[in-house]
């Protein structure tokens, strides 16, 4: 094992601290559920995968789901799972339940999952207003009450071309209709929730999760703001829960005590004063509860996705909904279930604290399916963590497959297993460049057996994902764990090491992998080479002290000599709640790009008391971030101040200022003029003119056999694009 000198920084922690094993008593703890007895407490909550053909569940389905459960999750919940399909469907990727010749499919996966050691739920679900299938076969959208209003889609304006094309192809560019469905409909549907959890039962599941929420049909009769109904559904809060208090009835009556129950409702909606409130969402759970419900699943909604989609289903707050949770089991006496961003922590506080008695967790077990099989040996510190950046999320707009950022498994487990098989020879792999796509090449390289050595000209490990995690904190437990993984495997880091063509010759390597990141240029205009115009590589100098600090004044450049020595700057999250006080950056800042970078950083330094203007050249802001993600950025770099210019060109900077022009469109976006505008700056942040290269490569051309590159320095894609290069390279090494 290589020397603890060349080991990464670990902010001041020792690494037996970040190794040392923690227990989770009650997250691992047995439990149950009606008749249903589960391992533990960690809950696989329901993420669609789209993997499904014609409503039959396949073995890339089957594969997704075994692989949670064999990671030890103490049960699976499947995604949205069609009661009425075709019809009430929002996908025909979704499993069906409505016919017999589904349930073979159903009985291959309850058996997958039984066979790895879990218990398997079915969700049960008729889409309502949200059934894109319906509208596809000119069907009307069942609903409680035809909408009053329709979405605010402004959002879309940072939405590309071919995107919004993807979107509208979902439901073949038709507009939905509705229908307000009578009585004697809503008995038909009941029915067909009954029908559906009788397949379910013959399929040898052990659970039904009954969707009362995220805009579907039982949750249109529930809250106020989509239910405007006069009969006996409509009013009050026991009506407006009726229907969904006869289904669990009815489903009660048809399977007995052979299935447990749940019940999924939102503890809050948001982005309406009329939608569903969180006593009016726990009174509602206690009429469930009499309905015959076994447990309640605690979830949240923001009733628009092109605004509040962050505030739910899918929130980036931790542990959004666990307060939900909290008040809700205040109404009922059967288990409640909490789930939103429930990293194990959080589970075990949220369980301590008489909040849950079961976590749900989905992203997060997207990113590492063995979650539960780590905390039970004691090791944490090795679950994949989820990074928040809503890739996944992103699919299901246009109906695909979701993908993981950082787990490239995902959705194709047969094909390319978590664990990776041990090369035929240990072969000797350098890999120049510590941020993620290298670390995480060194980490695939050093599990399947070789003996793997980094190289990076800076004091610590990351790259630019070190100094991502200030603007976007949920990068930061990836740096940790791909350090810590690279630690445990052995491989040997050497930090403030040059890469040459003459000292990697010297390793005799039989494969170089280049991951030195992107190159990043100072802008091409009257003004860029100023001391106040920065590169992202130069900014990371001033905020840490290492680097190019060239040009910059004496004050700043005492100021990073002096956070090194303290250790302040080498952790990302003390620097990013220092700058909250203390930040080198002039009153009025120029952010010249409007990208992933751009966008947030501008937002960051806003919301430290800066006056930012972004200039982006384009229309669509936040590329390429996921579309959620973008939409809640852009959002809120408006909310913190932040001044944008779209179709902007920078055209000089000076001491004080930036020049620009802004091109004008009209509304059918034909160019009718120009703007020249101006700017106040005391610093000037290029966010543009990233581009891939990697001269050392061709360098080391006829000195090494192999030569790979990876990452930002092949292809700039950011932190899915570094960890996805790097599984490829690595796994064929």
């Amino acid at each position: 094992m290589p020397p603890l000198s060349r080991r990464p920084n670990l902010d001041g922690m020792a690494r037996n601290d970040i190794a040392a094993p923690r227990s989770y008593p009650r997250l691992l703890s047995p439990g149950q559920i009606g008749p249903v007895n589960l391992p533990n407490r960690v809950i696989m909550s329901a993420m669609d995968m789209n993997l499904s053909t014609d409503g039959i569940v396949e073995p890339g389905d089957i594969a997704h789901f075994v692989a949670r459960a064999a990671g030890g999750t103490g049960m699976i919940i499947t995604g949205c799972c069609s009661v009425a399909y075709p019809a009430g469907s929002t996908s025909t990727k979704e499993p069906g339940l409505s016919a017999d010749h589904f349930i073979p499919g159903l009985t291959a996966l309850a058996d997958g999952v039984h066979a790895a050691g879990s218990t398997l739920c079915v969700q049960l679900v008729h889409h309502g207003k949200v059934a894109r299938i319906d509208t596809i076969a000119d069907r009307p959208l069942q609903v409680a009450s035809a909408p009053r209003s329709a979405y605010d889609m402004s959002a879309l304006i940072d939405n590309t071309p071919g995107e919004l094309a993807k979107m509208a192809a979902v439901t073949g560019g038709k507009a939905a209709t509705y229908h307000e469905v009578t009585v004697d409909e809503i008995a038909m549907i009941t029915e067909q929730y009954v029908a559906a959890a009788q397949r379910v039962q013959r399929a040898g599941a052990d659970a039904v999760e009954i969707h009362c929420a995220h805009g579907y049909i039982l949750s249109g009769f529930l809250s106020r703001a989509d239910n405007l109904r006069t009969d006996e559904y409509g009013g009050s809060l026991a009506n407006r829960a009726r229907f969904a208090c006869e289904v669990i009835t009815a489903v009660r009556t048809a399977v007995g005590d052979g299935l447990a129950i749940i019940v999924r409702i939102a503890g809050k909606e948001y982005g309406e004063d009329d939608g569903l409130t969180t006593e009016e969402a726990a009174q509602a759970a206690h009429l469930f509860q009499a309905a015959g419900a076994d447990a309640i699943d605690v979830t949240g909604w923001g009733r628009n996705p092109f605004v509040n989609f962050t505030d739910g289903p899918l929130p980036d707050a931790l542990g959004a909904y666990v307060e939900l949770a909290g008040a809700v089991k205040q109404a009922v006496t059967i288990p409640v279930i909490t789930v939103g961003r429930v990293l194990p922590d959080i589970g075990e506080k949220a369980i301590a604290d008489g909040a849950a008695d079961f976590v749900a967790m989905g992203r997060q077990l997207l990113a590492d399916p063995d979650l539960v099989n780590k905390l039970r040996v004691g090791h944490p510190e090795r679950i994949r963590p989820c990074i928040n950046c809503y890739v996944c999320v992103q699919e299901n707009f246009w109906d695909d497959t979701p993908i993981c950022a950082v787990n490239p498994a995902l959705g194709n487990e047969e094909a390319a297993p978590p664990t990776l098989a041990r090369a035929p020879e240990s072969k000797r792999v350098v890999v120049v460049g510590a941020g993620p796509a290298g670390l995480e090449t060194a980490r695939i390289a050093a599990q399947r057996g070789h003996q793997v050595t980094v190289l990076d000209k800076v004091d610590r490990l990351g790259g630019t994902l070190w100094f991502s995690a200030l603007t976007t904190p949920a990068n930061y437990p990836l740096l940790q764990w791909l350090r810590t993984e690279t630690a445990r495997l052995g491989v040997d880091i050497r930090l403030n090491t040059e890469a040459t063509p003459s000292s990697i010759q010297a390793l005799a390597p039989d494969v170089v992998v280049i991951a030195t990141g992107a190159v990043r240029d100072r802008p091409a205009i009257p003004g860029g080479d100023l001391p106040h115009v920065h590169t992202g590589d130069t900014l990371r100098a001033l905020m840490t002290g290492v680097g190019d600090t060239a040009g910059q004044s004496w004050y700043l450049r005492a100021a990073g000599r002096l956070g090194k020595l303290t250790g302040i700057t080498n952790s990302p999250t003390r620097i990013a709640a220092l700058t909250h006080t203390v930040l080198p950056v002039g009153k009025h800042v120029v952010v010249i790009g409007g990208s992933l970078v751009g966008l947030e950083l501008a937002e960051f330094l806003a919301e430290r008391g800066r006056a930012v203007t972004l200039l982006h050249e384009d229309q669509q802001l936040g590329l390429p971030m996921a579309l959620p993600r973008r939409w809640t950025a852009v959002r809120r770099a408006k909310q913190a101040g932040v001044t944008i210019h779209r179709h902007a060109h920078a055209t000089a900077i000076t001491d004080h200022a930036v020049e620009f022009d802004v091109t004008v469109t009209d509304q059918r976006g034909q160019v009718t003029g120009t703007t020249t505008m101006s700017a106040p700056a005391s610093m000037v942040i290029m966010a543009a003119g990233v581009s891939a290269a990697a001269p050392l490569a061709a360098q080391l051309e006829n000195l090494v056999d192999q030569v790979h590159v990876v990452g930002d320095a092949a292809s700039v894609d950011y932190i899915e694009g570094a960890i996805h290069s790097a599984w490829a390279v690595a796994s064929a090494i």
